[in-house]
């Protein structure tokens, strides 16, 4: 399999630091290759095109960052420190990478249909985290059982998502992660079970 091959991981790197430095659209395969150290023809061993450079990276990418998550979630004992977890993951992960901040707040949005389609698929593993972080809230009686949880798991998400963006917006010029206690606060106390 092609992701398992050295120069693969080198490539998808290579891209997430040349697309956030110079914008998708002005981002060429040979500039990609170039900073991976690989010949442009490399490339094309693995991808099909840039197209399929930054979808395979956001899914390289995501699939890591869904794995952390997991792992960190399956400490914790309830639905509020899942969720907390969750939170702070998503934001400490991103502010460690701030090209990737850059590419996933930024540069994502600016695709195509088709292409946005594609990285919609690979959100839904994260989807899936929301959405057991909320069953189990309702299964406790900490959330309210009424709610309609795909509307909730898109504001999560949404809070979560602009939160960064407005991070990226503003050149990282504050510490990200220290607004995990207030984004937490905030979203347990619209889900309490009054």
């Amino acid at each position: 399999m092609k992701k398992n091959r050295p120069k693969y991981k080198q490539i998808i790197d290579a891209a997430v630091e040349v697309i956030a430095e110079n914008g998708y659209h002005a981002s060429q395969v040979s500039k990609i290759a170039k900073k991976a150290g690989v010949a442009d023809g490399t490339i094309y061993l693995y991808f099909k095109n840039k197209e399929d450079i930054l979808v395979s990276m956001f899914e390289e990418k995501m699939g890591q960052f869904i794995e952390i998550i997991k792992e960190e979630i399956a400490t914790k004992s309830n639905a509020n420190e899942k969720l907390y977890t969750l939170i702070e993951m998503h934001f400490t992960q991103l502010a460690q990478d701030h090209h990737l901040a850059i590419v996933t707040q930024l540069e994502l949005r600016q695709s195509n249909k088709e292409l946005r389609l594609k990285i919609n698929r690979v959100l839904r593993g994260y989807m899936e985290i929301v959405d057991s972080i909320l069953q189990e809230g309702m299964e406790e009686g900490v959330f309210y059982k009424e709610m309609n949880s795909k509307l909730i798991r898109q504001m999560i998400f949404g809070t979560l998502d602009e939160v960064v963006t407005n991070w990226v917006m503003k050149e990282q010029k504050y510490d990200l992660v220290s607004q995990v206690s207030d984004v937490h606060h905030f979203i347990i106390h619209g889900l309490k079970n009054k």
